[in-house]
């Protein structure tokens, strides 16, 4: 299911070490974000908004310079420059939130990405391409979770929560399209260098 508690660990730790000792601006920043754990990808979009200071959901170089400084990675301004660039891949000026996120995401195997996939195509039920409460029902079980058996939440409650995992994007809409479960993922792999161990987890994960 979600990343355990020890694979954040691990994540968190493997990050700090790359920002510490990576010269290489992109993976100082991408490093920056997978420190907070394994929903890191989560805080690119946090990240993007608070960079984001007229709201135009694009940065330009202004915005990017001072958010980058604000992260404390401490890049001179040719650096920053040169990561903006190379972001701006349509080379317009600004960066859209797709851009950030396409440069930021931890590059992946192709096959990590066809297991991914697979447990999202098991998941999504109705083949809609997302994945929303009614297609968690009998798949993640609801009744186990301490806050439904104690009374406080009910099923619906902890299927929705669940997804909030997954669900990174501008507003939380109860709504994982296949490209937020990947980006989620992405922030998993990174903290596993075992491609063995990846499949394991995840056919545990979703009976896969």
């Amino acid at each position: 299911m979600a990343a355990s508690a020890r694979l954040q660990k691990e994540l968190e730790i493997k990050s700090k070490q790359a920002l510490a000792t990576s010269k290489d601006p992109l993976e100082r920043l991408r490093a920056a974000c997978l420190a907070r754990g394994a929903q890191g990808i989560k805080g690119l979009s946090i990240l993007f908004r608070v960079m984001d200071d007229d709201r135009s959901r694009k940065l330009n170089f202004e915005e990017f310079q001072k958010g980058v400084e604000e992260y404390g990675l401490n890049l001179g301004k040719d650096e920053v420059l040169q990561l903006f660039r190379l972001i701006d891949s349509d080379s317009d000026g600004s960066i859209d939130y797709e851009e950030f996120l396409r440069k930021l995401r931890p590059p992946m195997s192709n096959f990590r990405i066809d297991l991914i996939n697979k447990a999202f195509n098991k998941l999504d039920k109705n083949h809609d391409g997302t994945i929303t409460v009614e297609d968690l029902r009998g798949v993640y079980i609801a009744k186990k979770h301490p806050k439904y058996m104690n009374g406080e939440w009910s099923e619906d409650q902890v299927l929705r929560h669940f997804l909030d995992c997954f669900d990174y994007g501008k507003h939380k809409d109860g709504v994982v399209t296949r490209a937020e479960f990947i980006d989620y993922y992405s922030g998993v792999s990174a903290s596993i260098d075992n491609d063995m161990y990846f499949d394991l987890m995840m056919r545990n994960s979703w009976k896969i």
